[in-house]
């Protein structure tokens, strides 16, 4: 059987370049070079070379996160070389990574999400109102990110500043929003024109973070994942019919882990991500395990999906 050349791309330069090294460097001891032929690529300073090589290549494996990896700038590279890739093309790669225009959709499609306001970054004197309007705690995150960077939790006033500073450094618009108290549930979905939502993972940050922060994601031990998430039959459908239609609504294909906020009932959607973590102790690959797809046939499956468009 003749080998499928796959293309692995880590690195890049956004502020997420290590998580995206670790991931790949998980990916690669976990695809089975029996099936594959894989070649490495950075594209901090190998995307000439994946133009030269682009005829060789059938098929590439994004692992990367944040801005020039998850936000449709490389799926449209690819797009131009003709290679296939798993997961979300340019728009749905690009309107996902933009937690506003994501929540606007999420709202056309019906589904709830906590109260939020814009702050821009040559308008932030109004910050104040903002979160008087909102309430407080309030949730501060960039527009445009992952993994947490530059998110913080304000309980007082007199954090705001600090924080918003902090937020503005990673984009020039700033989400505050409500924070809900809850039950904090993400589940997977995996296919193309069939969607199957994977069994959720219920995420607790252990006691000294104040949120499922930067830290509390990577670091070893710092949170407890329970999968599947300990919540009844009833809720677990709603919370995957959730997902399912977030998926749909910012035009996702392949993959994707929406993260959500369970509160008396309701479930408030947080965000979509189209290239969730992918070491075996990641969240999606944890939900895939349970659902009996273990990392080595999760990868596989992506790579299928990928190479069906």
């Amino acid at each position: 059987m003749q080998k499928i050349t796959v293309a692995l791309l880590s690195g890049g330069i956004s502020s997420e370049r290590d998580v995206s090294i670790k991931s790949g460097n998980e990916v690669y001891k976990a695809l089975d070079k029996d099936k594959y032929h894989v070649i490495r690529y950075d594209p901090k300073t190998d995307l000439a070379q994946i133009v030269a090589e682009h005829s060789t290549i059938d098929i590439a494996l994004i692992i990367m996160h944040g801005p020039y990896g998850e936000d449709g700038t490389i799926q449209g590279l690819l797009d131009l070389l003709g290679i296939p890739y798993q997961g979300s093309g340019v728009l749905a790669s690009a309107v996902a990574m933009d937690k506003l225009i994501s929540k606007k959709l999420y709202e056309k499609e019906g589904l709830t999400v906590p109260p939020y306001m814009v702050i821009d970054q040559n308008d932030y004197h109004h910050a104040k109102d903002s979160i008087r309007h909102l309430g407080l705690p309030v949730i501060i995150k960039p527009v445009k990110g992952g993994s947490s960077i530059g998110m913080d939790i304000v309980y007082s006033e007199s954090d705001l500043s600090v924080s918003l500073e902090n937020a503005f450094q990673y984009d020039r618009q700033v989400i505050l929003e409500s924070y809900i108290k809850g039950t904090e549930v993400t589940c997977g979905i995996l296919g193309n024109n069939e969607l199957l939502p994977l069994p959720l993972i219920e995420i607790v940050p252990n006691q000294g973070y104040r949120f499922f922060d930067y830290e509390a994601k990577y670091k070893p031990g710092a949170t407890q994942e329970i999968c599947p998430a300990n919540i009844d039959d009833d809720l677990t459908l709603k919370v995957q019919e959730c997902a399912i239609r977030a998926h749909k609504a910012l035009g996702c294909r392949g993959c994707s882990r929406t993260d959500m906020i369970i509160n008396d009932g309701e479930i408030y959607i947080l965000e979509t991500n189209t290239i969730p973590g992918m070491t075996p102790t990641s969240l999606l690959p944890q939900a895939a395990q349970a659902g009996g797809l273990n990392f080595s046939q999760l990868l596989d499956r992506l790579i299928e999906l990928g190479m069906q468009k």
